[in-house]
Order: structure tokens, then sequence, then C-alpha cells
């Protein structure tokens, strides 16, 4: 494992790409064998259910994410420290997640284009150490850089004290508020709708 000096040394020393076919490797190199959790290979929120379901064998959600980034497709950002791959958000135009697309709690609330974040990962050992908060605000510095004004997100608000991490990769509420997200509808108590604005 890398040896982290500290935690500030860890969140100053973070630093963000998009992924590509450059970078495919890491990516895979931080999903692990499971593909974060149960091959999902972040392709949850991106097909069917059927078509995900299907894809959790035989690396089809692994081969179909794959495709997407060969086909030069938003997609997401990988966060590094120093050069090992630690993080990871999802980050496309919201009409490229199906399942928000059919979602009866997080249908738009106008129709102005956005950028979505509907899950995150952070490596097991860099957890409860400001990566997620951090990680947000590698995604707003790379929206002002590439023009992308609102970003949206749907993360849980806990109804106790702690949840499971597996239950977690949609995003805490409370580290969007401290990446300064805020609550743009509630149609759903504990998954509030959240958005930043890019001035």
């Amino acid at each position: 494992m890398t040896k982290i000096n500290s935690r500030n040394d860890l969140l100053n020393s973070l630093r963000f790409e998009p992924l590509t076919k450059a970078n495919w490797s890491k990516f895979v190199e931080l999903f692990g064998v499971k593909g974060a959790c149960g091959n999902c290979w972040c392709m949850s929120f991106r097909l069917s259910k059927a078509d995900f379901d299907e894809g959790k064998s035989n690396d089809g959600n692994k081969d179909a994410m794959k495709q997407l980034v060969w086909d030069n497709q938003p997609i997401g950002l990988i966060g590094f420290y120093k050069d090992l791959p630690i993080a990871w958000s999802a980050f496309a135009p919201r009409e490229k997640f199906i399942k928000l697309q059919k979602s009866r709690v997080h249908k738009p609330i106008d129709s102005k284009q956005v950028w979505s974040i509907p899950c995150t990962f952070i490596a097991k050992d860099f957890r409860r150490q400001g990566v997620s908060v951090a990680l947000l605000k590698g995604v707003i510095g790379y929206a002002k850089e590439n023009g992308i004004k609102i970003i949206e997100a749907y993360p849980t608000i806990p109804t106790q004290e702690s949840i499971p991490d597996a239950f977690a990769w949609i995003g805490l509420f409370k580290s969007f508020e401290r990446a300064g997200f805020k609550i743009v509808d509630q149609t759903s108590k504990s998954r509030p709708m959240v958005r930043y604005y890019i001035d």
C-alpha cells in the first residue's frame, strides 16, 4: 500500500483526470476484480436493468464501459494520489444515464443542460479522509475548465448514524454540501437532488 504521510499530504497531492484510453488501465486497477461493487463497472445508471444484470457476468459491464471510453464518450474523472488511482466520479450529460431518464424521484426540474454525478467510488484505504469532498471539487474544477454550467447529483441523507460503504456509492449529502452543492428538489426526503451552478 502507498504510504500516506498525513491527511493534508493526501488531499494536497490529489489530481484528477477524465477517463480516457490512456488511463483505462488505472480505472481497471481502481475498480479491481469486483468492478467497484458487484461487477458494476459504473454501468448501473447507463444501462437498462436487464442489460445491466446480464452484464454482471462474463465482463459484460466492463466491456460496455470500455466501449464507451474507446468511443471517446464523457464518462467521469479518476482521482490520483501520486500515481495511485484512489477515487472515481461518474460525470456526464444527464441524458447519458438511462436510469435517470426513467426515474420518478429525480425527474428533470427544468429544461437546462446539466451534467450529472450519479455515483462515486473511493478506494477502501482512502475513505473517511476528505477525499470525497476533494473529488467533488475536482469535478467542479473540470466543469469550469470545460464550460459546463450546472452539475447535478442525487446523494443520500442517511436515516441512521452510519451506513455500509456499499450503500454510499451515490454519495453522501454532507460531502456535496461541503463542496458547495445546494438542494434544488427533495421529492425524496432521503435522496435530494442537488446542484452546483457555475457562474
